[in-house]
């Protein structure tokens, strides 16, 4: 193996540390504390937490009568919960903790408000993923979910708003691909609406995406390191395969199988926002072993 190279932007993103920060600290106070979901996708920062007494719980025992959580702590996870939520869990008398990342609340502040002005909400992302999820729940001032989540080009296409005067406000989950967001605003630009489209993909994922593919490009082979149900993960691994056939996607060292790399003369490595700096760092060590074997 030849030179490897680890991408600068590689590992937490400014939301996800302050969540995670959020949570580490809530442990230390003794109190008991619980996450509504898991606070990240890494099934490792999960693991180390429930360790510290640090549990998980979903939304829908928030609707169980049975389930107690007066005086608990619970920490909303930096993907945010819709608005309804919020009722929920007060209702439930426990401790609010609000890891939301600024950027995604920023996208629940602009929905909430066009929804108001009467305009059609189109979230640009994944349906199932639980940020775009959190999102449609700001879609009304209620609370009540009537946006419209497209993922596909068709999907753009067959959109047709529900107001008379058309008036339609486009948003991006934050991790979204730069590049599809733009072909899909392209496509219901060209349809005479009365439409505000805000790029709310956040600078660190756009950051990642471009260099993730600017190294794919110089790359014999790229590692994408990043847990299974990571979103931006998974993106920064389409973006590179498309620059570099030999891309590889793990969630650990474990998962490395370093013989599909080994002949390569420049190995790139990248990791999603949720991805820890020490599985990171793991990776990167044993890539430089095997450059330093391989070389002596």
């Amino acid at each position: 193996m030849g030179k490897v190279t680890l991408a600068k932007t590689a590992g937490f993103c400014f939301g996800v540390r302050r969540a995670v920060e959020m949570v580490y600290t809530e442990a230390d106070k003794g109190k008991k504390v619980v996450t509504l979901g898991s606070i990240i996708h890494n099934d490792q920062v999960v693991s180390d937490l429930e360790k510290r007494g640090v549990s998980v719980i979903e939304e829908s025992v928030l609707s169980d009568d049975s389930v107690d959580l007066t005086g608990v702590t619970v920490v909303i996870r930096s993907h945010g919960v819709a608005k309804s939520v919020y009722e929920k869990l007060r209702q439930k008398k426990c401790e609010i903790v609000d890891s939301t990342c600024p950027f995604v609340k920023k996208i629940h502040d602009i929905v909430q408000e066009r929804a108001g002005e009467g305009y059609d909400i189109v979230i640009v992302g994944s349906r199932e993923h639980p940020e775009v999820q959190g999102t449609l729940g700001w879609c009304r001032p209620g609370g009540t979910v009537t946006g419209t989540v497209v993922e596909t080009e068709e999907e753009m296409e067959a959109f047709r708003p529900s107001n008379s005067e058309k008036k339609v406000c486009v948003v991006a989950q934050t991790t979204f691909n730069y590049k599809k967001f733009k072909d899909l605003v392209e496509i219901i630009s060209k349809k005479g609406y009365d439409i505000i489209a805000v790029n709310t993909i956040c600078n660190a994922t756009a950051e990642r995406q471009q260099e993730a593919s600017e190294l794919a490009a110089q790359s014999d082979a790229m590692i994408v390191i990043g847990g299974k149900n990571s979103s931006n993960s998974r993106k920064l691994f389409e973006i590179s395969k498309n620059q570099c056939e030999n891309t590889y996607f793990i969630q650990t060292l474990e998962d490395l199988d370093t013989s599909c790399i080994e002949s390569s003369a420049s190995l790139g490595i990248t990791a999603g926002a949720s991805t820890p700096k020490n599985i990171i760092q793991e990776v990167l060590t044993a890539c430089q072993k095997k450059e330093v074997l391989e070389n002596y």
